[in-house]
């Protein structure tokens, strides 16, 4: 029966369309990831720091968002292309991670990976500001009290972070 415009429409399967992010990123297959180091590790290592760098396998495609609910949010038109970025080590059957980005066409992969991967770094500044730090120990009820209670802690933590970066990383432990 043909849609009548009215309720729900129609689900059209289609089989060699990707259903999921996985599949989309597995369809482009192994050969579309591409090696990427995106920062300095902590263990020795024979680069020109003397230390190891971080790097695993990513595949990035730009795409068109789109979906039924999608189009009715934007009144008809789709969302504009963005960034699918997967991390797939070579060690891994299938893709491990991904994110989606709307940073512009043109930006080179490193900076997706660097960006992408930032997020643990932010995760663990944030987890410490409210465990270690105390910013999640406001009782107060004025928005005044409030702001005084972050600004104090966002300058203990640039302290924190200052000192950390101006010691020398610990020394690995003997094997």
């Amino acid at each position: 029966m043909p849609y009548s415009g009215t309720g729900r429409p129609p689900v059209a399967k289609y089989p060699d369309q990707p259903q999921s992010v996985k599949q989309l990123v597995t369809m482009a297959g192994r050969k579309a990831a591409k090696p990427v180091q995106w920062r300095q590790g902590s263990r020795p290592g024979k680069s020109r720091s003397g230390f190891k760098r971080i790097y695993s396998r990513f595949v990035a495609l730009r795409i068109r968002p789109a979906g039924r609910e999608i189009v009715r949010a934007t009144d008809g038109a789709g969302l504009p292309e963005c960034w699918v970025l997967a991390e797939w080590p070579a060690t891994e059957p299938e893709p491990v991670q991904s994110w989606l980005s709307d940073l512009p066409a043109d930006t080179p992969l490193t900076t997706l990976v660097r960006l992408a991967k930032l997020r643990w770094r932010i995760e663990h500044d944030y987890r410490e500001m409210k465990q270690a730090l105390g910013l999640a120990h406001f009782e107060g009820r004025t928005f005044t009290g409030w702001h005084h209670h972050v600004t104090l802690v966002s300058v203990a933590h640039a302290f924190c972070t200052l000192q950390r970066l101006a010691h020398a990383p610990k020394e690995t432990a003997p094997a």
